[in-house]
């Protein structure tokens, strides 16, 4: 089931989620492209895709640097579609020219505490990031360096430790209406 009213306040500019690795940016999207009747992308998937391979093996084979030039570049390809929702890498935002791309569209952080994120990735080997003894304190570092570039978004979208995805689809939805419609004291009355 579709909300139209969201649907139609986008116009079919693509949503953008950015946030932290472990913030559920890909179970949200697919969630808000069910509701907005919207397609859902993955960039890591697209990435896994055009590699062949795993980010942990694209990590370890070409480095953290290669990543993010593929990351640019299936964002680049993926930023001309419509209608879509797209969960984003997390360090998407490091790269200033994407951010170009991501500005078609309408931006979304989605923004989990760190507790909430060392809680949701304790034990994944699948984060490159994390693969060090020391990565709870990383990954509080990286949340902290990249934190003025999330903000850059068009909504910040916080989330609480256990809150249902579907509540933060209709909290996003009521940010969409917020972001797009102006508040009803704005709008001219006849007088």
């Amino acid at each position: 089931m579709s909300d139209s009213s969201a649907l139609d306040l986008l116009r079919g500019a693509n949503l953008y989620l950015v946030g932290m690795m472990g913030a559920g940016k890909s179970t949200l999207g697919q969630v808000m492209a069910a509701k907005l009747g919207y397609r859902f992308c993955d960039t890591d998937t697209v990435i896994e895709q055009a590699a062949q391979q795993p980010i942990p093996e694209i990590f370890a084979s070409s480095g953290e640097a290669e990543f993010r030039a593929l990351e640019s570049q299936v964002l680049s390809q993926l930023s001309p579609y419509t209608r879509m929702v797209i969960a984003t890498g997390g360090g998407i935002v490091l790269n200033q020219e994407n951010w170009w791309h991501l500005r078609q569209g309408v931006v979304a952080w989605i923004d989990v505490p760190v507790e909430e994120l060392v809680r949701r990735l304790q034990g994944d080997a699948s984060r490159p990031l994390l693969q060090r003894p020391d990565w709870q304190a990383h990954l509080a570092q990286l949340l902290s360096d990249r934190q003025s570039l999330y903000a850059q978004a068009d909504i910040h979208l916080t989330v609480a430790a256990g809150e249902p995805t579907e509540a933060i689809c209709d909290r996003l939805v009521e940010r969409l209406r917020d972001l797009i419609l102006p508040p009803p004291s704005a709008v001219p009355t006849d007088g």
